[in-house]
């Protein structure tokens, strides 16, 4: 069954997943970082409609949908919103299961630079290409939703050439774990 949260407006369902709990054979942490994808944003995988690239994006809501940024690094994100083809990126957690695991993956003993970016995130979890299209809410993966009252910063998003002005960046506000501080907060 998938969350309600999967079936929100992808925006909303950004936000939700701040304080979020996600693993991947048992290692991660807590969310703290979102960027919201939807099929009429340029900035979109899906904008140009379906591809064998970006098909997860077009499917049931709760999936794992991985590329590979820049040739170098994997991205995860979670398919979820009311419009097919929207995802929401997850872009930094705090590290709170598998430390030890992390450490080893990424070479580094700083826990707060672990997660601290969409790349870095899929490595300290070992997640590849091999993980795409696999369920979010079934094993190896376990997502457990936040409260709902997590004190969000809201910011346009990052990395990305078209419709970065766009307010779809949604992090923990005063989190020590981001990808990189909010100018300023909503």
């Amino acid at each position: 069954m998938t969350l309600p949260l999967f079936r929100l407006p992808v925006v909303e369902a950004a936000q939700a997943l701040i304080g979020a709990e996600l693993t991947h054979e048992g290692v991660g942490g807590t969310i703290v970082e979102t960027e919201a994808y939807h099929p009429e944003d340029p900035a979109s995988h899906s904008h140009a409609g379906p591809t064998l690239r970006n098909a997860v994006m077009f499917g049931p809501p709760g999936r794992v949908y991985v590329y590979r940024s820049y040739g170098i690094h994997w991205c995860l994100n979670l398919v979820a919103g009311e419009a097919p083809g929207s995802a929401v990126l997850i872009r930094a957690l705090e590290p709170r299961s598998g430390i030890e695991v992390m450490r080893a993956r990424r070479g580094l003993q700083d826990v707060r630079a672990l997660c601290s970016g969409p790349g870095k995130l899929c490595q300290a979890l070992g997640v590849t290409l091999a993980q795409n299209g696999l369920a979010v809410e079934a094993p190896p993966f376990a997502l457990r939703p936040g409260s709902g009252a997590e004190p969000l910063a809201i910011g346009p998003r990052i990395g990305i050439s078209k419709a970065a002005e766009r307010p779809w960046r949604f992090g923990l506000r005063g989190s020590r774990f981001l990808s990189r501080p909010f100018s300023s907060t909503r």
